[in-house]
């Protein structure tokens, strides 16, 4: 397969375009800074240059932004985008959001709102297999209680994605806990337990750090709890937790609101129904368009080598003699690998499929356990995934409680602390008494 450093330069425009000019009218003390230039508008000259840069016909270059628009993994968060905005939509419409939140203040102490948020979506994200489900269900509730109380927004939405970035690291049910299982040969028992020992720490610790950041939120009396209005947010999560099918989830959420809405609101017809769902889909509008340009983006750089020449560098580094493998530069370099991977695709689950091939040949070369590679590749791609302000899950919550993606990714504690007990196990790791031959599935 070909390398080539040059097929990185789009990416690098549109995180120039997108970040920088969000900054440059921030200094400026313009309002929305961050939305003076689109994401989906500042990719376009990204995509138009990576287009320029391919070697072969022209039309070739066109089918392949085209087939990695049309991935199924991308066309799988689309559905889930507009499902999800449609959820979100009419469940507020119809009062759900309010009833919720009502009903969390009259349960939850001031002083657990925040670690509750947190634990709330690291159990369904865990149940439900997927990060995006759960900041769908979770992050409208986190809006109505930050409005509710004098807890920070940003903070509000960032404990949530945390969450969800845990049960989606550690379900046995999800993408990424698939893909890298398979990769790397290893049972999904066996990944999760090594995934455990690193994400409980984190996780502890990430509790902690809320417990001290929510002593400012001051709780305001709750208002009248309507349960039938609550219903809604409640068979969602506990469909989530059945391990029903996401889409499935927040279409039957959907449905069950908008009965809801027929039955206990006087003026709510099929017609206002319709129009609500609809304005959910135009919430999502875009990071819609960015999804599906990102994936052709991604498609393209791929194609002319840019991921190649991350995963051949790295793989340099870990080819060097030594007079004994390290298992632990081996370590480091498969979680290098998927990191910088993930950074270029903006998605974990294709990360580690990328990566995949390149960390069982150094899992086999230094005597890393295919288990623990496993583990590593999938806590170092959500780690990168959650910190990423073009990452789907940090988009969704922004286009939820209308917020700036940077503003979330400073208060997404769990994705940093995870980040730093992978590293600190990797140093503590003891060395492996012999190289294993991890087999792919």
């Amino acid at each position: 397969m070909k390398s080539s450093p040059l097929a990185l330069l789009p990416l690098a425009m549109f995180l120039a375009m997108f970040i920088g000019s969000g900054l440059y009218y921030q200094s400026q003390a313009v309002e929305f800074a961050f939305y003076q230039i689109s994401a989906p508008v500042a990719i376009l000259p990204a995509i138009a240059l990576a287009v320029l840069l391919g070697k072969d016909s022209l039309n070739s270059r066109i089918d392949t932004l085209m087939k990695g628009i049309g991935d199924q993994t991308i066309i799988t968060m689309v559905v889930i985008y507009l499902l999800a905005g449609g959820f979100a939509s009419v469940a507020k419409a119809i009062g759900g959001v309010d009833a919720t939140v009502n009903l969390g203040l009259s349960l939850v102490p001031a002083w657990m709102i925040l670690p509750g948020l947190f634990i709330i979506s690291a159990f369904i994200a865990t149940s439900m297999g997927t990060s995006m489900g759960t900041i769908a269900a979770v992050a409208p509730i986190a809006v109505g209680v930050s409005e509710a109380t004098q807890i920070d927004l940003a903070l509000a939405i960032g404990t949530v994605v945390g969450g969800a970035m845990f049960g989606d690291n550690l379900s046995i049910i999800s993408d990424t806990t698939i893909a890298a299982t398979r990769t790397q040969g290893c049972e999904m028992r066996d990944k999760f337990r090594q995934n455990f020992r690193i994400a409980m720490p984190a996780a502890i610790a990430t509790v902690a750090l809320l417990f001290l950041q929510g002593e400012s939120g001051v709780v305001a009396a709750p208002g009248e709890i309507d349960m039938l209005l609550v219903m809604p947010y409640l068979a969602v999560l506990v469909l989530a937790l059945s391990g029903l099918n996401v889409m499935v989830v927040l279409f039957s959420g959907i449905v069950l609101a908008g009965i809801t809405g027929l039955l206990q609101l006087p003026d709510y017809s099929v017609a206002q129904l319709s129009k609500d769902i609809y304005a959910g889909y135009s919430g999502m509008q875009e990071i819609l368009i960015l999804s599906l340009l990102i994936g052709g983006l991604g498609a393209l750089m791929k194609s002319q080598g840019g991921l190649e020449f991350i995963a051949r560098q790295i793989d340099k580094l870990t080819s060097r003699k030594q007079t004994e493998p390290s298992p632990r530069a081996g370590e480091l370099s498969i979680s290098a690998a998927v990191a910088l991977t993930n950074v270029c695709t903006a998605n974990n689950t294709v990360a580690i499929i990328i990566s995949g091939g390149l960390a069982r040949d150094i899992a086999c070369r230094y005597g890393v356990d295919p288990k623990r590679s496993a583990s590593l590749m999938d806590i170092f791609s959500c780690v990168v995934q959650g910190m990423l302000p073009y990452g789907a899950q940090v988009l969704l919550a922004g286009s939820i409680a209308a917020l700036s993606p940077l503003e979330i990714v400073g208060s997404i504690y769990y994705c940093l602390l995870l980040g730093v007990a992978a590293l600190f196990s990797i140093a503590i790791s003891k060395p492996a008494l012999s190289r294993v031959q991890p087999e792919a599935l």
